[in-house]
């Protein structure tokens, strides 16, 4: 059976196939359901991780923002209400670096996950 969309594509439609769009909506809408699974499950445990661990990884929002900044030339990619009390902030840069951080009513803002291989996912849709 033939292999279509290149190496490493897992796109086993032959190019121009009437199926071929949708795989790739699927791709992304799974892609994206997997990311909010994370982001959930990271936020939902951050303060006792931090805590048991003894490792500070908070500051005032404006030190943090300047760190990713001026070290990892990070810009806010996205951002979301967790509750009344929090804020999610999602910093990525060109090079693929990437910062979650959860910033509180006080002004106090923890790092919640870190990584590389940052990818921006656009959407196909009607509207595209």
């Amino acid at each position: 059976m033939p292999v279509y969309g290149g190496t490493g594509s897992g796109n086993p439609l032959p190019p121009g196939h009437p199926g071929e769009r949708r795989c790739v909506m699927v791709r992304n809408v799974v892609r994206g359901l997997s990311l909010a699974v994370l982001l959930t499950a990271a936020v939902t445990a951050y303060p006792h991780a931090a805590d048991s661990q003894g490792v500070v990884n908070c500051a005032e929002r404006s030190q943090v923002i300047e760190l990713l900044t001026r070290q990892y030339e990070e810009k806010q990619a996205a951002v979301g209400q967790i509750n009344p009390q929090a804020v999610m902030e999602l910093y990525a840069a060109d090079g693929g670096s990437w910062t979650l951080i959860v910033t509180d009513v006080s002004g106090r803002s923890c790092v919640v996950l870190a990584g590389k291989s940052w990818e921006q996912v656009v959407q196909v849709g009607p509207k595209a």
